[in-house]
């Protein structure tokens, strides 16, 4: 496998890790923001609360330092983030409110929605953090001066 496979790879395993600890935290933050809001609301809270997890996570111990400043990557990774919570909020919802009920499941309905929910954008989410919210700031070269005639 060449390098550049096997460090992806890692890269991707270890995201998936720090991805799954993020999720569990979202998850359970759903579990108990249940007793206290509806379902279409505390899917949304404990997604941010996931998401900062998640962004500390990475930022620690899946992705190279980007160059940029901490709240410059993280309004990027918010960016990257509002596209998997609609990702997110949608599956939940299709799950609980279609799906689940049309086969007559009630087994813990949300949470096994939310679950599959906060499950469905991880390869959308690796790539948009490893090509946009954590990709190299550009370094910009300096122009060179203008040359000078060296005659008189």
């Amino acid at each position: 496998m060449p390098a550049r496979t096997s460090t992806m790879s890692r890269e991707f395993i270890t995201f998936v890790v720090a991805g799954a600890i993020a999720a569990a935290i979202n998850w359970l933050s759903n579990v108990l923001l249940l007793f206290v809001m509806p379902l279409e609301w505390s899917v949304v809270v404990a997604y941010l609360i996931g998401m900062t997890t998640a962004y500390t996570l990475n930022r620690i111990f899946v992705f190279k330092l980007s160059g940029r400043q901490v709240h410059e990557e993280y309004v990027r990774f918010a960016i990257v983030n509002v596209i998997a919570l609609a990702q997110v909020w949608l599956v939940t919802m299709g799950l609980a409110r279609l799906l689940l009920p049309a086969i007559g499941w009630t087994f813990y309905p949300a949470e096994l929605a939310h679950a599959v929910g906060v499950a469905s954008p991880i390869v959308t989410s690796y790539l948009g953090h490893r090509y946009f919210t954590f990709a190299p700031k550009p370094v910009l070269e300096p122009l060179d001066p203008p040359q000078q005639d060296d005659q008189p």
